[in-house]
């Protein structure tokens, strides 16, 4: 059994793991980081656990896990949940697959959205701005 230090304030580790007081207060109301006890006439003291826990949040927040996904990983951080792990990382998998589809549509539109402003003459309304109004009408769509 590994023997922790709990020599850190929470300012102390806000500095190691890089993230804001505030945003650990959060992660504790979130339960996503225990909040240690205060000891009597002291203050709360947190370990190398705790960076490493907040890392794990800050890592897989950067994966596109939402905070509430996030919470279902850590359930599972006990080494013997790594098919229900994996379906989780499956579904943000697909998400994230999604999420680019719908991306390469709104860049497409906006190419041809462009690509029709600076082809625009004259004194009329501009085509970005009447599309928005009207609703996108692009060369596919007539």
């Amino acid at each position: 059994m590994r023997h922790e230090s709990h020599s850190l304030t929470i300012g102390k580790l806000a500095k190691a793991a890089n993230v804001h007081i505030e945003t650990i207060r959060y992660y504790q109301r979130r339960g996503l980081l225990l909040e240690p006890q205060r000891p009597p006439g002291g203050i709360r003291r947190y370990g190398s656990s705790d960076i490493d826990r907040l890392t794990f949040v800050k890592t897989a927040q950067q994966l596109g896990f939402s905070l509430n996904e996030i919470g279902d990983l850590l359930r599972l951080d006990d080494g013997t949940h790594c098919r229900e792990a994996g379906a989780l990382a499956e579904q943000k998998l697909r998400d994230v697959r999604e999420k680019l589809d719908r991306l390469e549509q709104i860049e497409k539109l906006l190419c041809e959205l462009v690509t029709r402003c600076h082809a625009h003459q004259g004194n009329i309304t501009c085509p970005l701005i009447a599309s928005l109004h009207e609703g996108i009408k692009t060369e596919s769509s007539r």
